[in-house]
Protein backbone atom coordinates (compact mmCIF):
# COMPACT_ATOMS: atom_id res chain seq x y z
CA UNK A 1 0.00 0.00 0.00
CA UNK A 2 0.94 3.55 -0.53
CA UNK A 3 -0.74 5.16 2.02
CA UNK A 4 -3.67 4.49 4.82
CA UNK A 5 -6.10 5.76 2.10
CA UNK A 6 -5.00 4.26 -0.93
CA UNK A 7 -8.47 3.79 -2.69
CA UNK A 8 -10.02 0.35 -3.49
CA UNK A 9 -12.16 -0.71 -6.41
CA UNK A 10 -14.41 -3.85 -4.64
CA UNK A 11 -16.36 -6.14 -6.80
CA UNK A 12 -18.66 -8.45 -4.88
CA UNK A 13 -20.32 -11.26 -7.32
CA UNK A 14 -21.30 -15.20 -6.72
CA UNK A 15 -24.04 -16.94 -7.66
CA UNK A 16 -27.41 -15.88 -6.68
CA UNK A 17 -28.50 -16.63 -3.13
CA UNK A 18 -25.24 -16.98 -1.95
CA UNK A 19 -25.55 -14.53 0.75
CA UNK A 20 -24.12 -11.33 -0.69
CA UNK A 21 -26.51 -8.95 0.14
CA UNK A 22 -26.32 -10.19 3.85
CA UNK A 23 -22.37 -9.85 3.45
CA UNK A 24 -22.65 -6.10 1.92
CA UNK A 25 -25.12 -5.04 4.51
CA UNK A 26 -22.39 -6.81 7.33
CA UNK A 27 -19.77 -5.39 5.80
CA UNK A 28 -20.98 -1.76 5.86
CA UNK A 29 -22.95 -2.09 9.61
CA UNK A 30 -19.76 -3.63 11.15
CA UNK A 31 -17.36 -1.23 9.34
CA UNK A 32 -19.94 1.64 10.82
CA UNK A 33 -20.37 2.85 7.04
CA UNK A 34 -24.07 3.56 7.61
CA UNK A 35 -25.67 6.45 9.10
CA UNK A 36 -28.11 6.10 11.90
CA UNK A 37 -31.49 7.24 10.11
CA UNK A 38 -30.22 4.14 7.59
CA UNK A 39 -30.09 2.20 10.50
CA UNK A 40 -33.40 3.15 11.49
CA UNK A 41 -34.88 3.25 8.31
CA UNK A 42 -33.76 -1.01 8.18
CA UNK A 43 -34.73 -1.57 11.60
CA UNK A 44 -38.57 -0.45 10.72
CA UNK A 45 -38.45 -2.25 7.23
CA UNK A 46 -37.48 -5.51 8.85
CA UNK A 47 -40.43 -4.89 11.24
CA UNK A 48 -42.73 -4.77 8.27
CA UNK A 49 -41.55 -7.75 7.09
CA UNK A 50 -42.17 -9.59 10.01
CA UNK A 51 -39.06 -9.24 11.99
CA UNK A 52 -35.22 -10.04 10.34
CA UNK A 53 -33.73 -13.73 10.31
CA UNK A 54 -31.47 -13.97 13.18
CA UNK A 55 -28.44 -12.91 14.15
CA UNK A 56 -25.88 -11.96 17.29
CA UNK A 57 -26.29 -10.06 19.92
CA UNK A 58 -28.27 -6.38 19.71
CA UNK A 59 -28.66 -6.98 15.53
CA UNK A 60 -31.10 -10.54 15.95
CA UNK A 61 -34.33 -8.31 14.49
CA UNK A 62 -32.35 -6.41 11.82
CA UNK A 63 -32.09 -8.04 8.55
CA UNK A 64 -28.69 -6.70 7.19
CA UNK A 65 -29.84 -7.83 3.53
CA UNK A 66 -32.06 -4.48 3.07
CA UNK A 67 -29.19 -2.18 2.96
CA UNK A 68 -28.70 -3.12 -0.79
CA UNK A 69 -32.22 -4.84 -1.61
CA UNK A 70 -33.96 -1.34 -2.82
CA UNK A 71 -32.32 -2.19 -5.55
CA UNK A 72 -33.78 -5.83 -6.27
CA UNK A 73 -36.94 -4.27 -5.73
CA UNK A 74 -36.49 -1.86 -8.79
CA UNK A 75 -35.43 -4.81 -10.69
CA UNK A 76 -38.70 -7.53 -9.75
CA UNK A 77 -40.85 -3.83 -11.08
CA UNK A 78 -38.75 -4.19 -14.27
CA UNK A 79 -36.70 -1.09 -14.21
CA UNK A 80 -33.12 -1.93 -15.93
CA UNK A 81 -29.99 -1.19 -13.16
CA UNK A 82 -26.97 -1.54 -14.52
CA UNK A 83 -24.51 -1.57 -11.50
CA UNK A 84 -24.39 0.21 -8.04
CA UNK A 85 -21.44 1.73 -6.46
CA UNK A 86 -21.31 2.22 -2.73
CA UNK A 87 -18.73 4.01 -1.12
CA UNK A 88 -17.30 3.21 2.47
CA UNK A 89 -13.56 4.09 4.30
CA UNK A 90 -11.77 2.76 7.45
CA UNK A 91 -8.91 4.25 9.45
CA UNK A 92 -6.63 2.70 7.06
CA UNK A 93 -8.48 2.60 3.53
CA UNK A 94 -10.75 3.59 1.07
CA UNK A 95 -13.35 1.41 -1.14
CA UNK A 96 -15.73 2.15 -3.50
CA UNK A 97 -17.67 -0.94 -3.60
CA UNK A 98 -19.18 -2.39 -6.87
CA UNK A 99 -22.16 -4.47 -6.25
CA UNK A 100 -23.64 -7.00 -8.97
CA UNK A 101 -26.20 -9.04 -8.98
CA UNK A 102 -26.16 -12.89 -9.14
CA UNK A 103 -29.15 -14.11 -11.51
CA UNK A 104 -27.32 -15.51 -14.72
CA UNK A 105 -29.53 -13.04 -17.04
CA UNK A 106 -27.69 -9.73 -15.23
CA UNK A 107 -24.31 -11.64 -16.30
CA UNK A 108 -23.71 -8.38 -18.41
CA UNK A 109 -23.96 -6.15 -15.22
CA UNK A 110 -21.21 -8.49 -13.63
CA UNK A 111 -18.76 -7.97 -16.56
CA UNK A 112 -19.11 -4.19 -16.68
CA UNK A 113 -18.45 -4.03 -13.02
CA UNK A 114 -15.30 -6.79 -13.19
CA UNK A 115 -13.77 -4.12 -16.09
CA UNK A 116 -13.61 -1.38 -13.27
CA UNK A 117 -12.24 -3.62 -10.13
CA UNK A 118 -8.91 -4.58 -8.26
CA UNK A 119 -10.27 -6.88 -6.53
CA UNK A 120 -13.45 -9.38 -6.56
CA UNK A 121 -15.13 -11.58 -3.52
CA UNK A 122 -16.74 -14.26 -4.62
CA UNK A 123 -19.30 -15.82 -2.07
CA UNK A 124 -20.26 -19.05 -2.14
CA UNK A 125 -22.92 -21.27 -0.41
CA UNK A 126 -21.05 -23.52 1.98
CA UNK A 127 -23.44 -25.69 1.63
CA UNK A 128 -23.87 -26.22 -2.30
CA UNK A 129 -20.62 -25.21 -3.05
CA UNK A 130 -19.04 -23.98 -6.07
CA UNK A 131 -21.87 -23.72 -9.00
CA UNK A 132 -21.94 -22.92 -12.48
CA UNK A 133 -22.45 -19.37 -11.76
CA UNK A 134 -19.44 -19.18 -9.65
CA UNK A 135 -17.59 -20.41 -12.55
CA UNK A 136 -18.82 -17.64 -14.89
CA UNK A 137 -18.14 -15.28 -12.52
CA UNK A 138 -14.68 -16.39 -11.59
CA UNK A 139 -13.70 -16.97 -14.67
CA UNK A 140 -14.77 -13.76 -16.12
CA UNK A 141 -13.01 -11.45 -13.23
CA UNK A 142 -9.95 -13.36 -14.17
CA UNK A 143 -10.28 -12.42 -17.82
CA UNK A 144 -11.20 -9.25 -17.08
CA UNK A 145 -7.51 -8.00 -15.34
CA UNK A 146 -8.65 -9.07 -11.64
CA UNK A 147 -5.53 -10.01 -10.23
CA UNK A 148 -6.75 -10.41 -6.72
CA UNK A 149 -9.87 -12.73 -5.75
CA UNK A 150 -11.28 -13.35 -2.60
CA UNK A 151 -13.41 -16.78 -1.87
CA UNK A 152 -15.86 -16.31 0.71
CA UNK A 153 -17.22 -19.54 2.37
CA UNK A 154 -20.10 -18.06 3.54
CA UNK A 155 -23.52 -19.66 5.78
CA UNK A 156 -20.59 -21.92 7.50
CA UNK A 157 -22.99 -21.57 10.69
CA UNK A 158 -25.23 -23.40 8.65
CA UNK A 159 -23.11 -26.28 8.30
CA UNK A 160 -22.16 -26.01 12.02
CA UNK A 161 -18.51 -24.82 10.90
CA UNK A 162 -17.26 -27.84 9.83
CA UNK A 163 -13.81 -27.79 8.50
CA UNK A 164 -14.94 -30.47 5.69
CA UNK A 165 -17.21 -27.90 4.33
CA UNK A 166 -14.93 -25.19 3.43
CA UNK A 167 -12.29 -27.13 2.57
CA UNK A 168 -14.71 -28.81 -0.02
CA UNK A 169 -15.15 -25.62 -1.49
CA UNK A 170 -11.93 -24.78 -1.12
CA UNK A 171 -10.41 -27.97 -3.41
CA UNK A 172 -13.09 -27.29 -6.10
CA UNK A 173 -12.44 -24.05 -7.04
CA UNK A 174 -9.17 -24.76 -6.91
CA UNK A 175 -9.64 -27.32 -9.50
CA UNK A 176 -10.38 -24.09 -11.46
CA UNK A 177 -7.48 -21.78 -10.72
CA UNK A 178 -5.42 -22.36 -14.01
CA UNK A 179 -8.52 -20.53 -16.11
CA UNK A 180 -8.23 -17.61 -13.86
CA UNK A 181 -5.44 -15.76 -16.10
CA UNK A 182 -3.26 -15.48 -12.70
CA UNK A 183 -5.27 -14.24 -10.18
CA UNK A 184 -4.00 -14.67 -6.65
CA UNK A 185 -6.71 -16.41 -4.75
CA UNK A 186 -7.13 -16.15 -1.27
CA UNK A 187 -10.01 -18.05 1.26
CA UNK A 188 -12.02 -17.26 4.10
CA UNK A 189 -14.60 -18.42 6.07
CA UNK A 190 -17.67 -16.23 7.21
CA UNK A 191 -21.03 -15.96 8.54
CA UNK A 192 -22.41 -12.75 6.92
CA UNK A 193 -25.75 -13.25 8.70
CA UNK A 194 -23.73 -13.23 12.35
CA UNK A 195 -20.75 -11.35 11.24
CA UNK A 196 -18.20 -13.93 11.75
CA UNK A 197 -14.19 -13.08 9.73
CA UNK A 198 -16.16 -9.99 8.38
CA UNK A 199 -15.19 -7.41 10.18
CA UNK A 200 -14.38 -8.75 13.39
CA UNK A 201 -12.36 -12.01 13.53
CA UNK A 202 -14.31 -15.08 15.16
CA UNK A 203 -13.73 -18.06 17.30
CA UNK A 204 -16.44 -20.31 15.50
CA UNK A 205 -13.61 -21.60 13.17
CA UNK A 206 -10.75 -22.46 15.78
CA UNK A 207 -9.39 -24.32 12.61
CA UNK A 208 -8.93 -21.37 10.96
CA UNK A 209 -6.16 -19.24 11.65
CA UNK A 210 -6.14 -16.34 8.81
CA UNK A 211 -7.32 -12.86 8.43
CA UNK A 212 -10.97 -11.94 8.45
CA UNK A 213 -12.79 -10.43 5.14
CA UNK A 214 -12.13 -6.54 6.08
CA UNK A 215 -8.36 -7.45 7.00
CA UNK A 216 -7.70 -9.17 3.91
CA UNK A 217 -9.63 -5.81 2.26
CA UNK A 218 -7.25 -3.45 3.82
CA UNK A 219 -4.26 -5.45 2.78
CA UNK A 220 -4.64 -5.88 -0.92
CA UNK A 221 -3.16 -3.95 -3.74
CA UNK A 222 -4.84 -2.04 -6.15
CA UNK A 223 -4.40 -2.20 -9.52
CA UNK A 224 -6.68 -0.98 -11.51
CA UNK A 225 -5.77 2.68 -12.12
CA UNK A 226 -1.86 2.22 -12.62
CA UNK A 227 0.32 5.46 -13.82
CA UNK A 228 3.46 3.28 -14.68
CA UNK A 229 1.88 1.85 -18.14
CA UNK A 230 1.74 2.85 -21.14
CA UNK A 231 0.74 6.45 -21.53
CA UNK A 232 -2.93 6.48 -23.39
CA UNK A 233 -5.17 9.47 -23.71
CA UNK A 234 -8.43 8.79 -26.11
CA UNK A 235 -9.88 12.40 -26.81
CA UNK A 236 -13.41 13.29 -25.87
CA UNK A 237 -13.77 17.04 -27.18
CA UNK A 238 -12.13 19.53 -28.52
CA UNK A 239 -12.38 22.81 -26.74
CA UNK A 240 -12.29 26.27 -28.54
CA UNK A 241 -13.94 28.95 -26.68
CA UNK A 242 -16.18 31.64 -28.51
CA UNK A 243 -17.06 35.14 -27.78
CA UNK A 244 -16.90 36.16 -24.73
CA UNK A 245 -16.67 32.78 -23.10
CA UNK A 246 -13.04 33.07 -24.50
CA UNK A 247 -10.49 34.79 -21.76
CA UNK A 248 -7.90 37.72 -22.59
CA UNK A 249 -5.01 35.57 -25.04
CA UNK A 250 -7.39 32.64 -25.02
CA UNK A 251 -9.17 33.46 -28.75
CA UNK A 252 -7.45 31.00 -30.35
CA UNK A 253 -7.51 28.30 -27.75
CA UNK A 254 -7.67 24.80 -28.69
CA UNK A 255 -7.80 22.36 -26.25
CA UNK A 256 -8.36 18.26 -26.04
CA UNK A 257 -10.41 16.82 -23.18
CA UNK A 258 -10.74 13.50 -22.02
CA UNK A 259 -10.09 11.25 -18.99
CA UNK A 260 -6.67 9.49 -19.00
CA UNK A 261 -6.71 5.93 -19.33
CA UNK A 262 -3.60 5.02 -19.00
CA UNK A 263 -0.01 6.17 -17.83
CA UNK A 264 1.57 9.49 -17.11
CA UNK A 265 1.83 12.19 -19.00
CA UNK A 266 3.74 15.34 -18.77
CA UNK A 267 4.10 18.85 -19.98
CA UNK A 268 6.85 19.14 -22.46
CA UNK A 269 6.22 15.24 -23.10
CA UNK A 270 6.02 14.52 -27.01
CA UNK A 271 3.07 13.17 -28.24
CA UNK A 272 1.14 11.65 -31.25
CA UNK A 273 -2.05 11.82 -32.29
CA UNK A 274 -2.02 7.82 -33.56
CA UNK A 275 -4.81 8.67 -36.91
CA UNK A 276 -2.24 10.86 -38.89
CA UNK A 277 1.18 9.79 -36.88
CA UNK A 278 2.35 13.65 -36.40
CA UNK A 279 4.07 14.06 -32.94
CA UNK A 280 4.03 17.74 -30.82
CA UNK A 281 4.55 18.44 -27.24
CA UNK A 282 2.29 19.02 -23.99
CA UNK A 283 1.81 22.57 -23.57
CA UNK A 284 -0.42 22.50 -21.07
CA UNK A 285 -2.61 20.28 -18.89
CA UNK A 286 -5.70 22.31 -17.10
CA UNK A 287 -8.63 21.42 -14.96
CA UNK A 288 -10.85 24.29 -14.84
CA UNK A 289 -8.88 27.19 -14.26
CA UNK A 290 -5.98 25.11 -12.68
CA UNK A 291 -2.71 24.19 -14.49
CA UNK A 292 -1.04 20.94 -13.42
CA UNK A 293 2.84 19.78 -14.32
CA UNK A 294 1.17 15.96 -14.52
CA UNK A 295 -1.60 14.04 -15.24
CA UNK A 296 -2.74 10.04 -14.60
CA UNK A 297 -5.68 8.21 -14.26
CA UNK A 298 -8.21 8.55 -13.67
CA UNK A 299 -8.30 12.44 -14.47
CA UNK A 300 -10.70 14.53 -16.23
CA UNK A 301 -8.24 17.13 -17.82
CA UNK A 302 -7.74 19.44 -20.74
CA UNK A 303 -4.46 19.35 -23.40
CA UNK A 304 -3.04 22.00 -24.94
CA UNK A 305 -0.25 21.15 -27.61
CA UNK A 306 2.40 23.21 -29.07
CA UNK A 307 1.49 22.45 -32.28
CA UNK A 308 -1.89 22.98 -34.47
CA UNK A 309 -2.71 19.12 -35.27
CA UNK A 310 -6.29 18.10 -36.83
CA UNK A 311 -7.29 16.14 -33.88
CA UNK A 312 -11.20 15.49 -33.41
CA UNK A 313 -13.24 13.27 -30.90
CA UNK A 314 -12.10 9.74 -31.23
CA UNK A 315 -8.55 10.60 -31.69
CA UNK A 316 -5.94 8.71 -29.59
CA UNK A 317 -2.84 10.42 -28.16
CA UNK A 318 0.11 8.50 -26.76
CA UNK A 319 4.19 9.22 -26.39
CA UNK A 320 5.48 8.77 -29.26
CA UNK A 321 7.87 6.47 -27.98
CA UNK A 322 5.44 4.13 -26.75
CA UNK A 323 2.55 4.22 -29.07
CA UNK A 324 -0.55 1.36 -29.52
CA UNK A 325 -0.84 -0.96 -32.23
CA UNK A 326 -2.97 0.41 -35.51
CA UNK A 327 -4.95 -2.29 -36.85
CA UNK A 328 -8.11 -3.72 -38.44
CA UNK A 329 -8.46 -6.92 -37.56
CA UNK A 330 -8.29 -8.40 -33.75
CA UNK A 331 -8.36 -11.23 -31.84
CA UNK A 332 -10.42 -11.12 -28.70
CA UNK A 333 -12.43 -12.99 -25.97
CA UNK A 334 -15.76 -11.70 -25.86
CA UNK A 335 -18.52 -12.02 -23.46
CA UNK A 336 -22.37 -12.10 -25.81
CA UNK A 337 -24.82 -10.16 -23.78
CA UNK A 338 -27.01 -9.36 -26.15
CA UNK A 339 -30.90 -10.96 -25.62
CA UNK A 340 -30.55 -12.01 -29.85
CA UNK A 341 -27.98 -13.97 -31.12
CA UNK A 342 -24.72 -12.62 -32.02
CA UNK A 343 -23.76 -13.75 -35.69
CA UNK A 344 -20.67 -13.82 -38.26
CA UNK A 345 -21.03 -11.62 -41.05
CA UNK A 346 -23.62 -9.46 -39.38
CA UNK A 347 -22.41 -5.74 -38.76
CA UNK A 348 -21.66 -4.04 -35.13
CA UNK A 349 -20.88 -1.37 -34.10
CA UNK A 350 -17.47 -1.17 -31.98
CA UNK A 351 -16.78 1.19 -28.97
CA UNK A 352 -13.05 1.48 -28.28
CA UNK A 353 -12.31 4.31 -25.68
CA UNK A 354 -13.94 7.14 -27.56
CA UNK A 355 -13.82 6.13 -30.79
CA UNK A 356 -16.75 4.07 -33.05
CA UNK A 357 -16.42 2.30 -36.14
CA UNK A 358 -18.56 -0.44 -37.92
CA UNK A 359 -17.10 -3.84 -37.25
CA UNK A 360 -17.91 -7.10 -38.92
CA UNK A 361 -17.66 -10.61 -36.82
CA UNK A 362 -15.37 -12.86 -39.60
CA UNK A 363 -15.35 -16.21 -36.90
CA UNK A 364 -16.53 -17.77 -33.80
CA UNK A 365 -12.84 -19.56 -32.98
CA UNK A 366 -14.22 -21.24 -30.22
CA UNK A 367 -16.55 -21.37 -27.16
CA UNK A 368 -15.92 -22.10 -23.96
CA UNK A 369 -17.57 -24.54 -22.10
CA UNK A 370 -18.57 -22.46 -18.36
CA UNK A 371 -18.50 -25.85 -16.58
CA UNK A 372 -15.03 -27.98 -18.00
CA UNK A 373 -13.09 -24.80 -19.13
CA UNK A 374 -13.20 -26.52 -22.29
CA UNK A 375 -12.51 -24.51 -25.45
CA UNK A 376 -15.14 -26.61 -28.05
CA UNK A 377 -16.14 -25.37 -32.03
CA UNK A 378 -17.52 -22.27 -32.49
CA UNK A 379 -19.69 -22.57 -35.20
CA UNK A 380 -21.92 -19.34 -36.47
CA UNK A 381 -23.70 -18.03 -33.63
CA UNK A 382 -23.43 -17.22 -30.15
CA UNK A 383 -26.27 -16.99 -27.31
CA UNK A 384 -26.41 -14.75 -23.72
CA UNK A 385 -23.78 -15.41 -21.50
CA UNK A 386 -21.80 -17.26 -24.46
CA UNK A 387 -17.76 -16.76 -23.89
CA UNK A 388 -15.93 -16.95 -26.77
CA UNK A 389 -12.82 -16.78 -28.64
CA UNK A 390 -13.54 -14.30 -31.80
CA UNK A 391 -11.68 -12.44 -34.67
CA UNK A 392 -12.82 -9.54 -36.36
CA UNK A 393 -13.08 -7.00 -38.79
CA UNK A 394 -13.21 -3.19 -38.26
CA UNK A 395 -14.04 -0.51 -40.81
CA UNK A 396 -11.57 2.03 -39.58
CA UNK A 397 -8.42 1.76 -37.76
CA UNK A 398 -7.91 1.18 -33.72
CA UNK A 399 -5.07 1.65 -31.69
CA UNK A 400 -5.02 -0.75 -29.26
CA UNK A 401 -2.92 -2.69 -26.59
CA UNK A 402 -3.39 -5.89 -25.41
CA UNK A 403 -5.75 -6.41 -22.90
CA UNK A 404 -3.04 -7.94 -20.42
CA UNK A 405 -0.45 -4.46 -21.24
CA UNK A 406 -3.41 -1.81 -20.84
CA UNK A 407 -6.91 -2.65 -19.78
CA UNK A 408 -8.10 0.71 -20.87
CA UNK A 409 -7.32 0.07 -24.41
CA UNK A 410 -7.39 -3.50 -24.52
CA UNK A 411 -11.12 -3.87 -23.92
CA UNK A 412 -14.12 -3.10 -26.42
CA UNK A 413 -18.04 -3.27 -26.36
CA UNK A 414 -20.24 -4.29 -29.16
CA UNK A 415 -23.43 -2.07 -29.98
CA UNK A 416 -26.40 -3.33 -31.84
CA UNK A 417 -27.01 -1.33 -34.69
CA UNK A 418 -30.81 -1.71 -34.77
CA UNK A 419 -30.92 -1.19 -30.94
CA UNK A 420 -28.32 0.92 -30.27
CA UNK A 421 -28.02 -1.51 -27.05
CA UNK A 422 -24.86 -2.63 -26.19
CA UNK A 423 -24.89 -6.80 -26.74
CA UNK A 424 -21.16 -7.76 -26.41
CA UNK A 425 -17.80 -6.99 -24.20
CA UNK A 426 -14.39 -8.26 -25.62
CA UNK A 427 -10.87 -8.25 -24.57
CA UNK A 428 -8.08 -8.08 -26.99
CA UNK A 429 -5.48 -10.69 -27.16
CA UNK A 430 -4.11 -10.25 -30.65
CA UNK A 431 -3.73 -8.60 -34.07
CA UNK A 432 -4.06 -8.84 -37.98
Amino acid sequence: MQGPVQLLRLLTCGSVDDGKSTLIGRLLYDSRAVFADQIAAIEQATKRRGGGAGGSGGEEKLDLSLFTDGLRWEREQGITIDVAHRYFSTENRRFILIDCPGHAQYTRNMVTGASHADLAVILVDARLGVQEQTHRHAYLAGLLGIKELIVAVNKMDLVGWEEAAYLKVREAFEKMRHELHGANVTYVPVSALNGDNIVHRSASAPWYAGPGLLELLEAAPAHYLESDGPARFPVQYVIRPRGTAAGEGEHDFRGFAGSVAAGTFKVGDKVMAMSSGRTSTIESIRILDQRLEECRPPQSVVLTLADDIDIGRGEMLAKHDDAPVATREIGATVVWMGPSPMQTGKRYTLRHTTHFTPVMISRIESKLNINTFAHEPGGETLQANDVANIHLRAASPLFVDMYDDCRATGAFVLIDEATGETCGGGVIRSVG
